[in-house]
């Protein structure tokens, strides 16, 4: 071909043609660098009847720079690439450069030059040199890696090298991955998960497209079930990839793992060093890595021959992306396993309602696991009725709970308090005046972290110190807290249980797999008694002494108008439920609520989870909700707020009148301001059947608004604020 149709890793770009060099090889797939003015932008080669553009003469057209030496990108993950661009509404650069998400990885170069902690301390130790060795510690990495970990800038770590507090490493980045064996240590599995892992198996044998559902109790053995599949994959020569929707579950996962298959699978997270990146990017790419396990961006990596998807906790939110391109990782998931015509597994203890309705018309198949593994037995929920059984004034834990707690110390049992607010308090007001604390780039309260002593906005990361005076009266020492987070919880627990052993759980304290693998440590050694922690605690943990949960706050997800908020809460409690008693001895739920009698809370008590969902199902059918209806946000930006409402209201004018569809809105977004940018949102509502992209695409295509304002569409949107 003497000329070849590329795109860009340019968002603001559509395709363009350039000239195939003569002595060089380009085929649909290939990666390329390419000439742009005065740069050079990597690309990759398309075909040039997908993605349609003027066509240029032969003689205009500039040749391309470079055609790197690596696999190409094959078919089914172009189609990929193609139908998220599609679905969601997004540049097809921008979806393509998550593919190509390691730019070292293009490069032939086999060492990298990283950095690390001498142990030697500067004579000239400034506070933020001493900063950047505390958090440092045995951390390794680029220069800017390292940076960025500390908080201080590149010129700081410099110096840090030129006084020998730390040295230059060569990093050997492209050492082969060791091979998981399937026949390593098989488990004894239970009749149900034999039968479960059968039927994937057989799957796996058929090589085609085949969507299950893996819907089983907490403490069932799914992991066990999956891991079957996983073994017949690399019996056949096949890649697996693994999403999981926390960095923090990986530590757990991969020692599970390695027990099973007698070494790690290769870790694809953001967490990585760009050295590790670029090692994991090559393995993939040329099928040396054997199982992938990786959070929701390592959907789009190019696996030479990838043979099994596996989603686990397939329910969570957080596989939905809420920045950039917004994609939901387990649909996508779902559809590149059907590009690629293999089988994909969503695993969960409690599906989400699209999933279970997918499962019910056939689309899905549903394989269950009702019960527990061993003798192990779901344990016993009931409700504290928060009025009736009121915690102390400036308490927050009822003295039922309080009870519990106390007689499972005595026991040498492991205990959990579930709260999902990070902090100390979600609000600090002045006493005096009632001056509150809002972030000055968000419309949002500054929540107090008074372990590290900070107020920080949990959107946009601004964090100040405490200040001594209110700033609007002046007066000082009046500041109050107001409402608990796990901080808060944690400090109430000292003070009821002195010698009690506690730790808190939260992204703020376990923001690593390391960290992840310490904490669980510290628990499987006895050293533990109470867990105070948030949502990332609820799930892919296996504590065998922990048998008392209490959560300490049931109302707090019932509120805020989402369609989702009944469907969440009920999941987020039955997910921390099961981490008690998945041992031999028997577990025990205390949920503290104002309202036992709302139906999440008394579906959970009398253990009626089908109730609850046929009933939420059916009213999302009757509002013609997803899955029965389509949704898609349309969010204005921009940090002038006339011209974010002006553009809002343009936009809301000229609305297409499509029957099927209903557009609700502008309004100002709950959130009404984020990182610096007001924001303003609208709502389309319309019926499955209509293709709302379509719609949407043509009815933005034909308006203009100022430079300063960003339109982002989000295609079945998880967040409404």
């Amino acid at each position: 071909m003497s000329r070849v149709r590329v795109v860009l890793l340019n968002a603001a770009l559509g395709p363009l043609d350039y000239r195939v060099p003569v002595d060089a090889a380009v085929e649909p797939g290939s990666i390329v660098l390419a000439p742009l003015g005065p740069r050079q932008i990597t690309g990759v080669a398309w075909e040039a009847d997908r993605l349609p553009t003027d066509e240029i003469d032969e003689k205009r057209l500039r040749p391309l720079a470079h055609v790197y030496d690596l696999p190409p990108l094959a078919a089914p993950l172009r189609r990929l690439i193609e139908w998220t661009a599609d679905y969601y509404l997004a540049p097809i650069a921008a979806v393509l450069r998550m593919a190509l998400a390691s730019a070292s990885a293009l490069d032939g170069s086999r060492t990298i030059t990283e950095y690390r902690a001498t142990g030697r301390v500067p004579e000239r130790l400034t506070p933020q040199r001493a900063q950047a060795l505390e958090r440092i510690g045995e951390r390794q990495g680029l220069v800017r890696e390292l940076a960025l970990a500390a908080d201080v800038s590149d010129s700081v770590i410099r110096g840090l090298v030129k006084a020998g507090a730390i040295e230059a490493v060569e990093v050997a980045v492209d050492d082969p991955f060791p091979s998981p064996d399937p026949d390593h240590d098989p488990p004894a599995l239970e009749a149900a998960q034999a039968a479960a892992a059968a039927e994937f198996v057989e799957a796996m044998r058929a090589e085609r497209f085949a969507p299950f559902l893996l819907d089983g109790v907490t403490g069932s053995g799914k992991t066990e079930v999956y891991f079957e599949a996983i073994a017949e994959a690399l019996r056949l020569g096949r890649q697996t990839l693994v999403l999981l929707p926390e960095i923090a579950l990986t530590e757990p996962f991969l020692k599970r793992f390695a027990a099973r298959f007698g070494c790690d699978p290769v870790p694809w997270h953001s967490g990585l060093r760009q050295s590790q990146r670029r090692r994991a990017w090559r393995a993939i790419a040329t099928g040396d890595a054997q199982v992938v396990v990786g959070a929701r961006s390592a959907l789009f990596l190019p696996y030479a021959k990838l043979g099994l998807l596996v989603v686990d906790e397939a329910h969570e939110t957080s596989f939905k992306q809420e920045d950039g391109v917004q994609y939901h990782a387990r649909d996508v998931a779902v559809m590149r396993a059907k590009l690629e015509a293999i089988p994909v597994i969503l695993a969960s203890a409690t599906p989400a309602i699209e999933t279970r309705q997918m499962a019910e018309i056939g689309v899905y198949k549903e394989v269950a696991l009702p019960n527990r593994y061993g003798d192990a037995e779901m344990p016993d929920i009931a409700a504290v009725d928060l009025i009736q059984d009121p915690p102390p004034r400036g308490r927050w834990l009822a003295p039922s709970l309080v009870r519990e707690l106390e007689a499972n110390l005595e026991r040498g049992e492991q205990s959990l308090l579930f709260l999902n607010r990070r902090g100390y308090a979600p609000l600090t007001l002045c006493r005096s005046c009632g001056h509150r604390f809002q972030c000055p780039n968000c419309t949002a309260w500054m929540v107090e972290h008074r372990l590290v002593g900070r107020l920080a906005c949990h959107h946009c990361g601004h964090v100040m110190p405490p200040p001594r005076a209110c700033p609007e009266c002046h007066e000082e020492d009046s500041l109050v807290a107001c409402g608990p987070g796990v901080e808060r919880i944690a400090d109430e627990v000292a003070a009821l249980f002195p010698e009690a052993r506690s730790i808190i759980v939260t992204s703020d304290t376990i923001w690593s797999p390391a960290k992840a693998a310490e904490f669980v440590g510290r628990m499987e050694r006895g050293e533990v008694d109470i867990v105070i922690g948030t949502q990332l605690v609820t799930k892919g943990y296996h504590f065998p002494n922990l048998t008392l949960v209490g959560v300490v706050d049931a109302d707090l997800g019932l509120s805020g108008g989402d369609l989702r908020a009944a469907e969440r809460s009920f999941q987020q409690i039955m997910q921390v439920a099961g981490r008690a008693g998945r041992g031999e001895k028997p577990g025990r739920v205390l949920v503290q609520t104002h309202e036992p009698a709302a139906p999440v809370i008394s579906a959970l008590v009398s253990g009626d989870a089908e109730g609850f969902y046929e009933a939420e199902t059916q009213a999302r059918r009757e509002a013609a909700m997803p899955p029965f209806g389509r949704l898609a946000g349309i969010i204005i930006s921009s940090e002038d707020l006339a011209e974010a409402a002006e553009t809002a209201r343009l936009i809301g004018r000229t609305a297409p009148q499509v029957e099927g569809m209903a557009v609700f809105g502008p309004a100002p977004a709950p959130l009404a301001m984020l990182r610096g940018r007001h924001r303003q949102r609208l709502l389309v509502h319309a019926a499955r059947s209509l293709d709302v992209q379509d719609v949407i695409r043509e009815w933005l295509g034909a308006l203009e608004w100022p430079r300063g304002v960003r339109v982002a569409v989000d295609v079945d949107p998880y967040s409404f604020l």
